[in-house]
């Protein structure tokens, strides 16, 4: 016992001084409860440990939120990622968007296009839209001269003077207005022959119904007097004097700078 207690002793020292762990030697002769001993105050294969210290709230709070850091990055990546690929989806429909908008439009443009074409040429297809009678006012203006003139000189007759009325009547008229007129002079120029009459026919007021192109319809508004200058033996209270308004609606066709009258229009009468 004493070699073993010896030996144990020697082994403390050693521990104290150098704090260096020295193997036990065993002896032959070691029991069990000796070697438990020897085991027992044998140090840790790399020096002392230090006792662990208690584990305190303060150092799990720590613990916790250096975890929770550590998890933060990753969640934030996964975030990063997601707002990546959100990004990209929202690109893609703001570029959708406005060409969305532009084949709308194309289709909107295209089709006011055709409409406003459509438009314009039933516009100027239409009658009434290529009558300038009412924006060309010189020339309106001219035609209601002209047709004055020609109304005054083709329907008055002097008995005295029948080479005025055949001299209007060849220079004035043509077309079916040759026979129109000399239908409506007929019966009147023979009794004018007769009566030595003298038919004045003075154009009161007038209105351009039309202008296309070269044509034109003015309508006319005169007074016409008739009176008889023959012996006053044979007279009758109608020889005294006829006087009575008339209405007639003339067409009018331009050749060589003049409006010449190619139909007339007395309205049944």
């Amino acid at each position: 016992m004493s070699t073993t207690r010896h030996l144990i002793n020697r082994q403390r020292r050693r521990q104290g001084v150098g704090g260096q762990p020295v193997p036990a030697a065993r002896a032959s002769g070691a029991t069990g409860t000796e070697e438990a001993l020897a085991g027992a105050s044998r140090p840790p294969v790399g020096g002392p440990r230090a006792p662990a210290a208690p584990r305190t709230r303060a150092a799990g709070e720590a613990e916790g939120a250096g975890k929770a850091a550590g998890a933060k990055p990753a969640a934030m990546a996964g975030q990063g990622e997601g707002a990546g690929a959100a990004g990209t989806r929202r690109g893609g429909g703001k570029l959708l968007a406005p060409l969305l908008i532009l084949c709308a439009l194309t289709v909107l443009l295209g089709a006011f296009a055709g409409f406003a074409q459509s438009r314009a040429a039933a516009l100027r297809d239409d009658p009434v839209r290529g009558n300038t009678a009412l924006t060309d006012l010189a020339r309106t203006s001219e035609i209601k001269g002209q047709a004055a003139q020609a109304v005054a000189s083709l329907f008055s007759y002097d008995h005295a003077k029948p080479a005025a009325f055949e001299s209007a009547s060849k220079t004035l008229l043509t077309g079916k207005a040759v026979t129109q007129h000399r239908a409506l002079f007929g019966d009147v120029l023979v009794q004018a022959g007769k009566q030595k009459t003298v038919i004045t026919t003075t154009v009161t007021d007038s209105a351009v119904e039309r202008i296309d192109g070269d044509r034109a319809r003015v309508l006319i508004y005169a007074d016409q007097s008739s009176v008889g200058t023959a012996g006053t033996e044979n007279k009758t209270p109608q020889d005294q004097g006829v006087y009575a308004g008339a209405m007639l609606a003339l067409d009018l066709l331009a050749r060589d700078g003049r409006w010449l009258v190619e139909g007339i229009d007395t309205f049944g009468r």
